[in-house]
């Protein structure tokens, strides 16, 4: 197991897991920077992630799905996603989510992709939902539950001021709508995986958590795959 690997798993993995969304429970187990070797464990046991990790592994031959480079393909994005048979994906899709209502992945044909967006706006069913409602409860789910960037304005103590655009609903499709400010956390009663960030950074966010400080690069790869996500979405029938 890699344990980079393991730990940025976790980074992400971690909101939803305290919410209750997915994962065991005991969430704050991921935050153990000595835990590396529990998480394995743990990870297995999110439905919906370790899916596509080991698709994504397979697809790059490689033993390990906590390989750093699968673990950032799932959760960031990388040229690992292009090794991916969408068919063979919606298989595995298939037979792992067989019995769940609501999503658009099952139509998804050469679209599949195995990267944590499709997870949210196709598998999950509140995509579908906004499309055919405008339900404000599902556009608010959409907007936490992506991997979404960001730019750190401050930090105090183990919160910080950060400057993201949320998700709009139009009336036919999902943008984003102006900058805002909002207040997360990137460490809980002293526990974190990251160090400090500071003003000017570029992070990821996963509900109300700093996950990671980005590069450039990996900013502009989560911001082109969701842009992907939603622009395909808005071109199927409502």
């Amino acid at each position: 197991m890699s344990t980079p690997g393991a730990l940025l798993f976790a980074r992400y993995a971690y909101p939803p897991n305290e919410l209750g969304y997915c994962g065991p429970p005991d969430a704050a187990a991921l935050l153990r920077p000595d835990g590396a070797a529990g998480i394995e464990e743990r990870a297995r046991r999110f439905e919906g992630a370790w899916c596509y990790l080991e698709v994504l592994a397979e697809a790059a031959g490689l033993a390990d799905p906590l390989d750093v480079s699968v673990v950032e393909a799932y959760w960031i994005g990388n040229e690992l996603l292009d090794r991916v048979d969408p068919a063979v994906l919606l298989d595995r899709l298939r037979e792992r989510f067989r019995g769940q209502l609501g999503g658009t992945w099952r139509q998804a044909a050469h679209r599949a992709l195995a990267h944590h967006s499709f997870q949210v706006f196709d598998v999950y069913p509140w995509a579908e939902m906004l499309r055919r409602t405008g339900n404000p409860t599902a556009l608010s789910v959409l907007d936490q539950c992506r991997i979404r960037g960001g730019v750190v304005l401050g930090v105090e103590g183990e919160a910080a001021t950060v400057e993201s655009r949320p998700l709009r609903w139009d009336g036919t499709g999902m943008v984003t709508g102006a900058p805002r400010r909002e207040v997360v956390r990137w460490s809980t009663g002293g526990r974190s995986l990251i160090a400090a960030p500071r003003p000017g950074d570029r992070v990821a966010l996963h509900w109300d958590w700093l996950c990671d400080v980005l590069t450039e690069g990996q900013a502009g790869r989560v911001e082109a795959l969701e842009l992907r996500r939603r622009e395909e979405l808005s071109g199927l029938v409502p």
